[in-house]
């Protein structure tokens, strides 16, 4: 399936869509265990507990099961993002986002780990989306923040990098948490890094 054309393509059932959540979760797991090119159908099929006929019922290939995955990752983070807008208090929107990217990471670390896994590759199977809907999507937030700052409501930064910060030390959570837990001697507390994060990266936005 071609990562840019999720979005057209024709409404499914509630069974289609809980056998393909059943064998996304799946892959998931098996994919992160194994990698892209260690995965097979067949372990995906068994962890799932069907037929190798029936999950190519619903994806033409790993790859297609692999391209599906990293989509969702991305509605997964475009969610959150897509309430940045202008009408929004600014400091209020822009904590709000962090704390339900954070949210996001503590909740659902592989999908992290698997995208940063792709980033790592050079991108292979999502350039395309990140060059066209996700770089729309970017450039039209960094607008909002900008608009926010010539208005003196927040102090002057560069906006793409804000938005890249907050990607990146969000992220970390999900992607290094192995790190996170064995620097801390235990899983981080989630409010405590929650607070500590948003007071990090946004600090230095307000405006006196």
């Amino acid at each position: 399936m071609d990562i840019t054309q999720a979005d057209s393509l024709p409404k499914k059932t509630r069974i289609q869509q809980r056998r393909e959540k059943l064998v996304l979760d799946c892959a998931l797991d098996v994919f992160a265990t194994y990698g892209f090119h260690g995965a097979t159908i067949d372990q995906i099929a068994d962890r799932a507990e069907l037929s190798k006929p029936n999950v190519l019922y619903y994806f033409k290939s790993k790859e297609d099961i692999y391209q599906s995955l990293l989509q969702r990752t991305l509605n997964g983070w475009n969610d959150s993002f897509l309430a940045i807008t202008l009408d929004g208090d600014p400091m209020e929107t822009l904590e709000k986002y962090v704390s339900a990217k954070m949210d996001y990471s503590f909740e659902n670390p592989l999908p992290s780990r698997l995208f940063a896994s792709e980033v790592m590759s050079g991108l292979p199977n999502t350039k395309e989306a990140l060059v066209t809907s996700v770089r729309a999507m970017v450039d039209e937030k960094a607008a909002i923040i900008q608009t926010w700052m010539d208005q003196g409501k927040l102090r002057h930064v560069d906006p793409h990098h804000l938005i890249f910060s907050i990607w990146s030390v969000t992220q970390h959570y999900a992607d290094f948490a192995a790190q996170i837990e064995c620097l801390l001697g235990g899983p981080p507390d989630r409010a405590h890094t929650k607070a500590a994060v948003i007071e990090i990266l946004l600090r230095g936005l307000r405006v006196d």
